[in-house]
């Protein structure tokens, strides 16, 4: 398989290393002194998105000129999304994911089940901290607030999330999100379930970039040959199981 790596910082070179490991070859490194264009990137079978918020759009449009699927690991552009993906429900084919790690994805697919239980038990008060290095650029990042989503998909009394200054919990309404940005600490997030007589938390750590980089050279492999829009849940599809 021939990748275009579109985004050259530190989850570029991690994923340069996975895919050379898994026998692929990396056709093209593009970053903001050397930008893709759709004819730099037809030498690809398929491209890995990892810049900006306000690039991405961009990217992913060129990539669709180019013939070529794009996997994108960019988050905060998703007020974008609608737009950005409707041409390739016709033409192309398009893979996001607020987080590419299996793990972190075992933890969405958990935390959707203990919401839905956590119907029953009115008493509980939830909240979310998440805490990401300093470079991080949103706030809260894309795997809080798909946390957060999967958490009001599935629990009655919760309608929104919010961003909050401090560790809280809530019974329903607004699910508070704490997001903490501290110099070299691994990425966590923690779910809580509070009530008077005990606590229930479902925590991700991330150790380091490896299991990113994996999962997006994952994607990649699965989705050359595809068309259309896909995500994590359609590649793991866990609800097989």
């Amino acid at each position: 398989m021939k990748i275009a790596l579109i985004g050259y910082g530190k989850m570029g070179k991690a994923i340069e290393k996975i895919a050379h490991t898994a026998g692929h070859e990396v056709v093209g490194k593009f970053v903001s002194s050397h930008p893709p264009t759709a004819v730099a990137l037809k030498v690809a079978d398929v491209a890995i998105e990892f810049t900006r918020p306000e690039l991405a759009p961009a990217h992913v449009a060129l990539c669709r000129e180019a013939g070529i699927p794009v996997v994108v690991g960019t988050t905060g552009w998703y007020e974008h999304f609608d737009v950005v993906k409707q041409p390739f429900h016709s033409e192309g084919a398009l893979f996001t994911a607020t987080n590419f790690s299996i793990g972190v994805n075992i933890t969405f697919y958990l935390n959707r089940i203990l919401a839905g239980i956590m119907n029953r038990y009115p008493e509980y008060a939830a909240g979310m901290t998440e805490i990401h290095h300093t470079q991080k650029l949103d706030a809260p990042s894309g795997t809080a607030i798909t946390l957060a989503e999967g958490i009001i998909q599935e629990h009655l009394s919760f309608k929104k999330w919010e961003l909050s200054d401090e560790e809280e919990q809530a019974f329903g309404g607004k699910l508070p999100i704490q997001a903490l940005r501290i110099d070299n600490v691994p990425g966590t997030h923690t779910v809580t379930w509070n009530s008077p007589i005990d606590n229930i938390s479902l925590t991700h750590t991330a150790h380091n970039r490896e299991g990113f980089a994996r999962g997006a050279v994952m994607a990649a492999e699965w989705i050359i040959g595809k068309q259309g829009v896909y995500t994590m849940q359609d590649m793991l599809n866990f609800e097989s199981i």
